[in-house]
């Protein structure tokens, strides 16, 4: 049977024709953040060939990669995974010669930054784990192998109802010490994920003079004690309102469950705008906690599997889906493909920090930026200049599972 049609989107090389089993899908594994219907209707209608998309929360849905590779073709989420999938051996190293605009993939992955001065956050910076290297360890060496394909990214921070809590100066006055901050207790939220999570809360141990950390990307046991101590004593205080585990979930958290400031992804802070709450996205004095999405070729996925999966991690570099996450606050490892799939007012405020010069729809076509605003923390390279840490794996890592789990159980 033959599956494969010529992509629609604008500018973008013809697939080539795939033959393919009666039936076949694409099975992509991964989170609510990008797995989204809009996106996997456009892949099946571009690509010619039919896409399921299994989305679910970050602890569980790692955990299933790393654990049953045989139930997914394409595992997406988040930097952090990758470590814990390359050690269980349920992930394959991905061809670059396969990738046909790898030359436009832009230095943030390459290099761990986008201009020169700008620092290079703690932790699992990307470029720090992308190359298979030739003992089959990861590494920055560039390789013709590569981990993971890099695509959707961004710098993440806490959301905050400015109805309740006043609005902050960006890199100023806005800290991650608001989500220890006495003034919100009942109010908060943290994202449960442990190599998320854990560094929100770290950053808010030292924003708020509790504690300090001799490397936040790799904290000791000793610290992980300490900053687990200030989490439980907090929760028996009653300060969290709860943990959320989706994107949806933060945003009824914060839409009708009381919550005032919390972990928070740019998907949620873009639908709650979009739905009349004045949710802003902090840019921390601290820095931001960063990540990189990426996207996993399943170690048990062979014959037309991989083809299918190949052309659709090229069609996610292509141009069009970077220009549709970028509507929800999100970059695009291939991001001049994207520009010209936006207008001048979205390039010019996702990417260029300036005012909107029109109000701007959010993926749901809702109003999410009025005429006039600024996007908080600036431009791209302003943003990525500010980082504190990246999601990170770190050496501690089974430990740290162990002291979140204590948390959560307190």
């Amino acid at each position: 049977m033959v599956s494969g049609t010529a992509l629609s989107a604008p500018g973008t090389p013809r697939a080539p024709t795939l033959y393919l089993p009666k039936g076949r899908r694409l099975r992509v594994l991964g989170t609510h953040v990008t797995l989204q219907e809009p996106l996997r209707q456009r892949a099946e209608a571009d690509l010619g060939f039919g896409i399921e998309f299994s989305p679910g929360g970050s602890a569980a849905v790692l955990h299933q990669a790393s654990t049953q590779p045989e139930t997914f073709d394409l595992y997406e989420q988040w930097s952090n995974s990758i470590r814990v999938l390359w050690q269980a051996g349920s992930i394959a190293g991905i061809d670059k010669s396969r990738l046909r605009h790898w030359g436009q993939v832009n230095d943030l992955t390459q290099t761990g930054r986008l201009t020169p001065q700008a620092p290079i956050g703690r932790g699992d910076a990307p470029h720090r784990i992308l190359h298979v290297q030739p003992d089959g360890t990861l590494g920055s060496a560039a390789s013709k192998t590569i981990s993971f394909l890099p695509y959707v990214h961004n710098a993440d921070s806490l959301g905050y109802d400015a109805d309740v809590i006043d609005e902050g100066t960006p890199y100023e006055t806005e800290s991650w010490g608001w989500l220890f901050d006495e003034r919100h207790r009942g109010r908060v939220a943290l994202v449960n994920a442990p190599t998320i999570g854990l560094f929100d809360a770290a950053l808010a141990a030292e924003a708020s003079g509790l504690m300090t950390f001799g490397d936040i990307g790799a904290m000791t046991r000793s610290e992980l004690d300490q900053l687990t101590r200030h989490l439980i004593a907090l929760k028996r205080r009653g300060h969290f309102r709860g943990v959320w585990s989706s994107v949806p979930q933060s945003v009824e958290y914060m839409r009708t469950d009381g919550v005032a400031v919390q972990s928070m992804f740019s998907p949620g802070v873009a639908a709650l705008r979009g739905m009349g709450t004045r949710c802003i996205y902090a840019a921390p004095k601290e820095g931001y906690r960063a990540w990189h999405g990426v996207m996993c070729l399943s170690a048990a996925s062979k014959g037309p599997a991989v083809d299918m999966a190949y052309e659709f991690m090229n069609w996610w570099l292509s141009g069009w889906p970077g220009a549709f996450i970028a509507r929800q606050g999100y970059y695009i490892s291939t991001s001049e493909r994207s520009r010209e799939h936006l207008s001048s007012a979205e390039w010019d405020y996702w990417y260029g920090g300036k005012p909107a010069s029109t109000s701007l729809q959010n993926t749901s076509g809702e109003i999410a930026v009025a005429a006039g605003e600024l996007r908080r923390g600036g431009s791209y390279e302003e943003r990525f200049s500010h980082i504190a840490v990246w999601n990170t794996v770190m050496p501690t890592y089974e430990y740290s599972l162990i002291k979140w789990n204590e948390f959560l159980l307190a």
